[in-house]
């Protein structure tokens, strides 16, 4: 019987060394965050930098060490900035020291949490029923961890379409004679409109509803809508409402959504990728209520709860229909009775994906760690931090406000007299654009009513009043420099 060449592993031949270089790993990590306030926000990547990732596959080894340092020099210092006291891109979080190190250890351990009697199998349960608790979902709820509020949108959604549109499983949706729809607003992410392209719905299968004057949804055009799309024979079956839009941070009127799915018989579903997080702020948890009353919802972990990347939620209220939704059990996943294929039941029957790391354990490690009180209490922070730069914008002549500040969201542009709203988009996005090539600060940006504006989206635990104070300062300086330019 032959042999294999060799029965070598891929472990270390020196451990120590291995040591060394993981104690060197922590350290320079440490360093990084406890100094992040004193580098810049971001740095452009150069050259230099770009060229070492033109270099083909290796066939041979490189040593660790080496690897390591090619990683402190050119990866590294360019990176996005979203752990910078000033990043307000987009809207990303910022992640901790503790959840950082669970990382490591979830890899260590490698797990795919699917299915087995396995340890990661109950971290990922409890974090889901605390999910649920955040909520105030009832017990008898189910939910996934999964990759963030886009795979979660659609989870939910798929769970909606497969549970209201009989049969779809089975016979897909040439089975129906008219066009199967959802509702959400104008203001709702991208990602909702690639969900119903997944979903096989395509653009028609997907009403646009405006908004009023404060970017929430026209529940009024809403109810008509849907009685027009049932006289012309479609078949309506979800309203999607939005906890904290992506532009404007607007809140779509929820309760009203959900008397107005309830009347129609729709599935209510609400995406609230960081909005739904605020439900846990006393002074807004009337307005976002109605989440507890949704059939289902999705959120990011990643965004207002500061875990890094990545980590969102999806939680279905009835059980039943989301494991109808996905339930698959092909022979390799019969569970036993005892042994590895016992314990909990395969997340395969609640989702799409069969290979799961183990992103629970950062979420388990931050909320015991730092206790839900003190994670409120940021979010809270970050919403007062959105009213003081509100109160600080309509101060300041040469600065105006361009939407109503809801959450934690803050859109505002530079004004030069006498310039057209073409030339201020110009002006404006020249501003963005340094800001960020000087590492002062990183805001993004949004287009409300066709003009464009700066916009700041605070889920940071890092951010100061301070630094609020520095970005005006520096936007009213590069407004003016560049607004002379005109």
């Amino acid at each position: 019987m032959t042999k294999p060449d060799t029965e070598q592993s891929l472990d270390p031949e020196n451990w120590e060394e291995m040591r060394q270089l993981g104690h060197a790993m922590v350290d320079d990590v440490i360093d990084y965050l406890r100094n992040i306030r004193e580098r810049p926000v971001w740095s452009a990547m150069p050259k230099d930098a770009k060229q070492q990732f033109e270099q083909g596959l290796p066939y041979q080894p490189i040593d660790a060490n080496e690897v390591y340092a090619d990683f402190m020099k050119y990866i590294l210092p360019y990176n996005k900035g979203n752990v910078h006291p000033r990043f307000w891109a987009w809207v990303q979080g910022t992640g901790t020291p503790v959840s950082v190190f669970a990382d490591m250890l979830a890899a260590a351990m490698n797990a795919n949490v699917t299915i087995g009697e396995q340890s990661a199998m109950y971290v990922d349960q409890q974090v889901v029923n605390w999910c649920r608790e955040m909520m105030e979902y009832p017990e008898t709820a189910s939910g996934m961890l999964v990759s963030g509020a886009s795979m979660a949108n659609l989870t939910a959604l798929l769970v909606a379409r497969n549970t209201m549109l009989e049969g779809v499983r089975n016979q897909g949706l040439q089975h129906f004679s008219g066009q199967p729809v959802m509702y959400c607003s104008t203001e709702s992410h991208s990602c909702i409109d690639k969900a119903a392209e997944v979903m096989g719905l395509g653009k028609k299968g997907l009403q646009k509803i405006p908004v009023r004057s404060d970017y929430c949804m026209d529940v009024a055009s809403l109810r008509n809508q849907i009685l027009e799309d049932i006289a012309a024979g479609k078949l309506p079956f979800a309203i999607i409402g939005n906890a904290g839009t992506v532009n404007t941070g607007a809140i779509d009127p929820l309760h009203e959504l959900a008397a107005t799915a309830k009347e129609f018989g729709l599935w209510f579903h609400v995406d609230g990728a960081f909005g739904a997080l605020a439900r846990l702020v006393p002074e807004y948890t009337p307005v976002l209520e109605a989440i507890s009353q949704s059939d289902s919802v999705a959120f990011d972990l990643h965004k207002w709860m500061y875990i890094p990347y990545e980590v969102g939620c999806v939680l279905i209220r009835d059980r039943q229909m989301h494991r109808m939704a996905f339930s698959n059990t092909p022979t390799y996943l019969i569970q036993h009775e005892r042994g590895l294929a016992s314990g909990l039941e395969s997340l395969n029957h609640y989702g799409i994906e069969l290979s799961r790391g183990f992103k629970a354990l950062k979420v388990w490690m931050a909320i015991r760690h730092y206790g839900m009180n003190a994670l409120i209490r940021q979010i809270q922070k970050n919403i007062q931090q959105a009213l003081y730069l509100e109160q600080k914008i309509k101060s300041e002549p040469s600065l105006q406000l361009m939407a109503p500040v809801t959450l934690n969201i803050v859109c505002f542009r530079f004004v030069y007299e006498g310039c057209s709203d073409v030339q201020l988009g110009e002006i404006n996005k020249e501003i963005v654009m340094k800001l960020q090539e000087e590492g002062i600060a990183s805001p993004s940006y949004a287009i409300l009513g066709g003009k464009y504006c700066i916009r700041v989206a605070i889920t940071n635990h890092r951010s100061k009043t301070e630094d609020f104070d520095l970005l005006l300062t520096e936007v009213l300086r590069l407004g003016k420099k560049t607004g002379n330019l005109v």
